[in-house]
């Protein structure tokens, strides 16, 4: 049986950072707070976007506040994400090649689930992804492991037949609460000493190296 290969969406597949970070400041500035660099807002980045909005707004802020300023954020990435993300070199031919090569293949992100599987269509849209899940009402998020066994289980795939494949410690986490294997990838939002830190079994730095586990 081929391994189930579970794809982490921003960070991982996707370069989503410069859209994340003006739809954010957007909302901030229309809600009269102060806006961040990107490269706060990379670390900001993870949870969904609940917590984004959270870690970005004042401490005091209410339910009430953060509340208008997701809404805010939310209204915005709708219309302009396509301006601000676009897939990593190299992806498209790798997610090409482990398709030809039979993997079954999915995504498991904390982005809302309207915005994940909207931008693995339109930016992906050559490749037959089995499921494509994100953040949905009533399910926990990553590194909570029922999204990835939900894949799993749609696979018809053990969890201990898949991989998660990630940027983020969260992405490891995620792994190691399914018992499925990990995988983390250098070129997304955390440095390779906090993933090597984490326990991911495997680091790559490039996607053929990638390609290379997967004959």
């Amino acid at each position: 049986m081929k391994q189930g290969l579970i794809f982490d969406l921003d960070g991982t597949l996707v370069d989503s950072l410069q859209g994340i970070a003006a739809s954010l400041n957007h909302a901030l500035a229309a809600c009269g707070l102060p806006t961040h660099s990107p490269e706060v807002v990379q670390g900001l980045i993870g949870n969904g976007t609940r917590i984004l909005v959270q870690r970005a707004a004042s401490a005091d802020a209410d339910e009430t506040f953060i509340d208008a300023l997701e809404q805010a954020f939310k209204s915005d990435y709708d219309v302009t994400w396509p301006s601000g993300t676009l897939a990593y070199s190299g992806i498209t031919e790798l997610l090409e090649a482990l398709q030809n090569r039979g993997y079954p293949l999915a995504v498991l992100s904390n982005k809302p689930h309207p915005f994940t599987t909207t931008m693995v269509s339109q930016l992906f849209p050559g490749i037959r992804f089995a499921t494509v899940l994100g953040q949905r009402a009533g399910i926990p998020h990553k590194p909570d492991p029922a999204g990835a066994l939900e894949i799993a289980h749609t696979l018809g795939n053990a969890p201990e037949c898949c991989t998660v494949i990630g940027d983020s410690t969260m992405d490891i986490e995620t792994a190691h609460n399914a018992r499925m294997h990990a995988i983390a990838v250098t070129w997304g939002f955390h440095d390779r000493e906090r993933l090597v830190a984490a326990g991911a079994d495997q680091v790559v730095e490039h996607t053929d190296q990638l390609l290379a586990l997967f004959p």
